[in-house]
């Protein structure tokens, strides 16, 4: 009798985990259907008459030719560095194998900003040029950073560590014994290159730059600074400038439109191949000893990434910041820090939590139906984070003046906007667009976990919630710690959605930054620029101590 009501509560402890996890999956996917579900809502019409008139051609060029120019810029660099750190040797191999992932840390609407105050008509490599030369307003030509072209190479320099760490892991696991087979068939290093490493590579770097294209599309605060319009300016301009949320709601899914086709692009270039390491073991590639002038030049070619990415960028920004004297670390500059802090800290939490109950859930269903919903819940780490915002706030505003309504006509008081007044709004479009991090990392630390483990926490008499409690979650620790710092960055980074989305009069360090930075007061937007880049390192040193540890395995 004990033992088949023990079988009955874990029924019922399984069916109310998986039901928990519908409820999840369907909240965090209803900001998308509900861009979706306004594209064919009439009432638009003049509005897209002024767009079709104005900007949206714009729109669609310069969308194409950042995300073309952005492609080939970061499987470039990304390609050229990952071989040169995993296949040869020259000075400086071992700094730049985990250096080169230190960009990442810089959002783009920073280095943005950094860049213009660096090559600006006023600033101080157009000054050094004028003064060498003696040089006047019309002597000489300097290319403006402002236009399309700069903001793809901000782009390039700052998402290029995506191609370059899964290009670096793929030449790592499948390099090793087909290189040996090539050198054996006369094949030198450059033709190995061509035929054998960088096939074998082409899915790692084809993800790598969808990874980066998608963050292009999602970006809103360097193509706003640059003026250059794109359809994420186009929302922002639809909601705000033109009033129309239904317009920019149908351009956000035009711009998610984009992100389908680069995902099925990529998908689409996989074609029915497989990549396949068949050896038992993985043969380590052996690295080659260049010439010293070789070693040289290979050495320059990984730094002037990480200098234009990484180096100069901070060092502008500390001296912006600390020499400039219009640092900004005062009271207003606390509170900024705490609101951004909190709101990262929040969803941090609440996405470790529901990212425990997601991954659990695909762990014991035995029906594919949880891990189908955590794909869907993936996808919200793909769509821009203007496009989140539209998507909740459509909803949740119907939603609030429905409750006051309601509020009013039973107590006759206004309680205001209960959800989109707060930050209750903001931490739902986070959650929509990040919690896919900490599902990723959650499920990745899980599937490591022996089922045995389960086995025999049920054999102790222990149930499904007991389980995860008492032996799954002190297991993954360090994973959950990873999740959850993860997404604290990327709150902490992310602009579009958070300009959008923000109650009045509530600003974060990456409103502040973008709104100095929009009135051209670059040295004091640095302050909180450089806060955000000095957290975002915080993920980049893991990243790179994985790399040492893959190093020393080497």
């Amino acid at each position: 009798m004990n033992a088949k009501g023990g079988q009955a509560r874990v029924r019922l402890q399984g069916s109310t985990l998986t039901s928990t996890a519908v409820v999840i999956a369907a909240l965090i996917a209803a900001p998308v259907l509900s861009v979706f579900s306004n594209v064919f809502i009439g009432g638009t019409s003049a509005t897209w008459s002024h767009l079709a008139d104005t900007v949206l051609g714009e729109f669609l060029f310069n969308t194409v030719v950042l995300c073309i120019g952005v492609g080939l810029g970061v499987a470039s660099i990304g390609i050229t560095t990952a071989w040169l750190t995993t296949m040869l040797d020259f000075p400086g191999r071992r700094f730049f194998e985990w250096a080169l992932v230190l960009p990442l840390a810089v959002p783009a609407y920073v280095m943005a900003y950094v860049y213009t105050d660096f090559l600006q008509y006023v600033g101080p490599v157009q000054t050094w040029l004028r003064d060498t030369f003696e040089w006047g307003r019309g002597d000489y030509w300097f290319p403006d950073v402002r236009t399309v072209g700069g903001a793809v190479a901000m782009f390039m320099f700052v998402l290029y560590p995506y191609v370059y760490m899964i290009a670096r892991a793929a030449f790592l696991e499948r390099a090793g014994g087909m290189l040996e087979a090539g050198r054996s068939l006369g094949l030198g290093p450059w033709r190995s290159f061509f035929r054998v490493s960088l096939p074998l590579a082409r899915p790692a770097v084809v993800a790598g730059t969808a990874l980066a294209l998608m963050e292009t599309l999602a970006d809103f605060g360097t193509v706003s600074y640059f003026g250059v319009q794109t359809f994420t300016t186009g929302i922002y301009r639809a909601w705000f400038s033109l009033g129309d949320r239904i317009a920019a709601a149908q351009l956000s899914a035009a711009l998610l439109a984009f992100v389908v086709v680069v995902l099925t692009l990529e998908r689409i270039s996989r074609g029915r191949a497989r990549f396949n390491n068949t050896s038992r073991q993985h043969s380590l590639p052996v690295r080659q000893r260049l010439p010293s002038a070789l070693g040289l030049l290979a050495a320059f070619a990984c730094f002037m990434p990480l200098l234009l990415g990484f180096l100069l960028p901070g060092a502008l920004l500390l001296e912006m910041a600390f020499l400039d004297g219009d640092a900004q670390f005062g009271p207003r500059f606390v509170h900024l820090a705490r609101n951004s802090f909190v709101l990262a800290a929040l969803t941090a939490l609440i996405a470790v939590l529901l990212a425990i109950v997601l991954g659990y859930a695909a762990r014991l269903a035995r029906s594919r139906l949880p891990q189908a919903l955590n794909r869907v819940v993936g996808l919200g780490y793909a769509v821009p984070g203007s496009v989140i915002a539209v998507g909740v706030l459509i909803p949740l505003t119907r939603l609030d003046n429905w409750l006051a309504q309601s509020w009013e006509a039973l107590f006759g008081t206004n309680p205001g906007l209960l959800l989109t007044g707060g930050i209750a709004a903001l931490l739902y479009a986070y959650l929509a667009r990040f919690l896919a991090v900490a599902l990723q990392t959650v499920e990745s630390s899980l599937g490591k976990i022996t089922p045995s483990m389960d086995d025999a926490s049920r054999s102790l008499g222990f149930g499904r919630w007991a389980t995860l409690r008492r032996v799954h979650v002190p297991m993954l620790r360090g994973s959950l710690l990873t999740a959850g710092l993860l997404v604290f960055v990327d709150v902490m980074k992310e602009l579009p959605a958070t300009l959008v989305i923000r109650p009045f009069n509530f600003d974060t360090l990456a409103t502040q930054a973008h709104t100095l930075a929009s009135d051209e007061r670059l040295a004091e937007a640095s302050t909180a620029a450089l806060i955000i880049v000095a957290v975002g390192l915080l993920p980049m040193i893991l990243i790179s101590r994985q790399i040492l540890a893959v190093r020393r395995r080497a």
